[in-house]
């Protein structure tokens, strides 16, 4: 049976792409993104790394495995909308408590299927990111055009998506017995503070499956507050936009270079390079995908990477710091890890609780616990 397409996109240079709406209905001006992943549609879906941003899913099927409730990276998804080729919403999974497109809703998140998303990624690809208007089939050319023109990308996500108040997550396993754990030293489990710059949920879950009691604070605390704590470590999280948005985290990082091992991951990798003095670039259409090849130039493997930023290291700002590069992107050679051995110290660009390889950058965490030990 034919349907009639009841929504569209359109970009700034005009080009329009149809489809059907599932989700919220609402009109939405976000940077448009694609992502190359082939599973992981919920964890995308609730990354706070994509905040404001309309995300297009390569993989042609989305929806047919439902929603999961242990599943989320965050409470309250900030995605801008989710763009596919062909929703399903009868999901196949036992796991399944809710459809996409009920959660969707339910969030005020726009979705749009029946999508060319085949040519709307090349498009993305041959002319970078850039603004799109997501909104009904019949609205006007003129008109949307000038919604695109007069828009204004919304900044100072971290400050939007971090967490208002300090919270605690502690480690069954030292809550069960304290021996089990294998970050367990010195009469007690290892402590963690992690700055929220829109974290995932699955970064804390790592660490308290290794034994670790994580702090999460939110992305402004001041650097005297985190001594305060007596951390062991210090993890800066992942989160959305470019990094300069956060003069106040690199500051309070700065302060504490030196003091305490710090472990830095997408954003927070970032953060930490800045505080070093290096600085960022945006890239023309970043790296979002779950099929990343990264190489780890310490050891010569190849690691898949989960991967998900639009901002990169400028190599050539590296030299004037103390840091070393440690892992390189084999697709645009862009830097994808560097650490200060002096100040026990790095920082990686991809994901590694994102469970990519599936389990090739999962060392990461215990490096930084062997670190702490140390």
């Amino acid at each position: 049976m034919n349907r009639t397409f009841n929504r569209k996109i359109i970009l700034e240079d005009g080009r329009e792409f149809y489809g059907y709406a599932f989700g919220a209905s609402d009109d939405r001006v976000c940077e448009i993104v694609f992502n190359t992943s082939m599973t992981g549609y919920q964890e995308i879906l609730s990354d706070l790394s994509y905040t404001d941003q309309a995300v297009v899913m390569t993989y042609p099927l989305i929806g047919n495995y439902g929603m999961a409730a242990e599943d989320y990276e965050s409470i309250t998804p900030s995605i801008g909308a989710l763009i596919v080729r062909e929703y399903n919403d009868e999901p196949s999974n036992f796991r399944s408590v809710k459809t996409l497109g009920e959660v969707m809703k339910a969030c005020g998140i726009p979705g749009i299927g029946g999508v060319d998303t085949r040519a709307l990624t090349r498009s993305i690809r041959d002319y970078g990111t850039r603004k799109a208007l997501i909104t009904g089939a019949d609205v006007p050319r003129a008109e949307e055009l000038e919604t695109l023109r007069t828009a204004i990308l919304p900044t100072n996500a971290v400050s939007r998506v971090s967490c208002r108040d300090p919270w605690t997550s502690e480690s069954p396993l030292t809550a069960l017995n304290p021996l089990d754990s294998v970050s367990y030293a010195a009469g007690r489990p290892l402590r963690i503070a992690a700055v929220d710059c829109g974290m995932k949920r699955n970064i804390v879950r790592s660490l308290n499956r290794r034994g670790c009691d994580v702090t999460v604070l939110p992305w402004n605390t001041p650097a005297d507050r985190i001594r305060e704590l007596q951390p062991d470590g210090i993890l800066l999280s992942n989160g959305p936009g470019d990094p300069a948005d956060v003069p106040e985290t690199i500051e309070t990082v700065r302060s504490l270079i030196g003091s305490f091992p710090i472990f830095g991951i997408c954003l927070g990798h970032q953060i930490l390079s800045l505080a070093y003095g290096a600085r960022t670039y945006k890239l023309k259409f970043g790296h979002r995908g779950g099929n990343h090849p990264v190489k780890n130039l310490l050891t010569g493997k190849i690691e898949i990477t989960s991967q998900n930023h639009s901002y990169a290291i400028e190599e050539d700002s590296i030299a004037d710091t103390p840091l070393t590069v440690t892992h390189v992107n084999l697709l645009d050679g862009t830097i994808e890890g560097v650490e200060c051995a002096r100040d026990r110290a790095f920082g990686v660009q991809y994901h590694p609780e994102s469970a990519p390889g599936p389990q090739d950058s999962a060392y990461l965490f215990d490096r930084f616990l062997e670190m702490i030990r140390q």
